[in-house]
């Protein structure tokens, strides 16, 4: 579909990018020429995803370890990006967390978990590299990954529903705050791609997509490979007019069906507590491997 070379000399970082989507799109901008930088807490797993990229595709990809719930870490990795490898040309806000419970049982920390990744984190990203680009006088390209329920909202997910919605006016707004700089900002909102860790924390039981199919207007789950088409040509320069947009990528689910977690209103509370567990098991498989 794409020139072998669209992206040669290009400089992207895709937080999030030591797995699930966010490792998709990476490789798939690597084996087009960009240079390639990742970024995750746990940068054991970014760094064994640099290895097999390039070991698979040639090529560069740079594994930076950060907690981007972090502002002052934030803007330090990106100072040193800047410094050693050049400005970056793109950036894909890709780091993400959510999971589903009923709203009347959220803790504090339960919403801070998600909303301080999804919407601090993607917003310091964007401020970092944003004002680099601005006080340099270099165009620029922002992809975040957001949901189809900003338009709509989603209960049994409202931490990261409301989070999303905030990216998805952060786009908008600095779309035309930081248009005359030749910054453009744009954000894809995927149906479900099943990866590991977010299928068993949003689809306990669930994880293949059964559900979503039976479902989807078209029967079907999102690929990999249309999310990275999709984030490619968003930044390939093959229409540089999109800018302020969400892009639903969901074969029609959110018009047939709203796209969100309605379905959930006739859980009981043993399925609360099966998924309660589900998840509880995922996040601590998680941490075993950070430790």
């Amino acid at each position: 579909m794409f020139n072998p070379q669209l992206l040669a000399g290009r400089n992207i970082l895709v937080t999030g990018g030591g797995t699930g989507l966010g490792k998709a799109m990476a490789a798939r901008f690597l084996s087009l020429g960009a240079m390639v930088h990742i970024c995750g807490r746990r940068k054991i797993v970014c760094d064994e995803t640099a290895t097999e990229l390039m070991a698979e595709y040639g090529g560069r990809v740079v594994s930076h370890g950060v907690d981007i719930r972090d502002a002052a870490a934030v803007d330090h990795m990106i100072e040193a990006i800047f410094t050693a490898e050049g400005p970056l040309t793109d950036l894909i806000n890709n780091a993400a967390g959510n999971f589903i419970s009923r709203s009347e049982d959220l803790t504090p920390r339960g919403f801070d978990a998600v909303a301080n990744i999804v919407m601090h984190g993607t917003f310091y990203v964007t401020h970092a590299v944003g004002k680099r680009w601005i006080a340099a006088k270099l165009p620029g390209n922002v992809v975040s990954i957001t949901v189809t329920w900003v338009r709509n909202g989603s209960p049994y997910v409202v931490p990261s529903a409301m989070s999303k919605s905030a990216i998805h006016a952060m786009t908008m707004s600095l779309a035309t705050e930081w248009g005359k700089y030749g910054i453009r900002l744009n954000t894809i909102a995927p149906g479900e791609i099943p990866t590991e860790g977010m299928s068993k924390r949003i689809k306990p039981g669930d994880e293949a997509g059964a559900r979503t199919k039976a479902m989807n207007p078209m029967g079907r789950v999102g690929t990999m490979e249309e999310l990275q088409n999709l984030a490619t040509f968003l930044i390939s320069g093959g229409c540089d007019w999109i800018n302020g947009e969400t892009i639903a990528m969901d074969g029609g689910q959110a018009l047939a069906m709203g796209g969100n977690f309605y379905q959930l209103r006739d859980w009981k509370d043993a399925d609360w507590e099966q998924a309660r567990d589900a998840i509880k098991a995922q996040n601590e498989k998680d941490r075993a491997k950070r430790g």
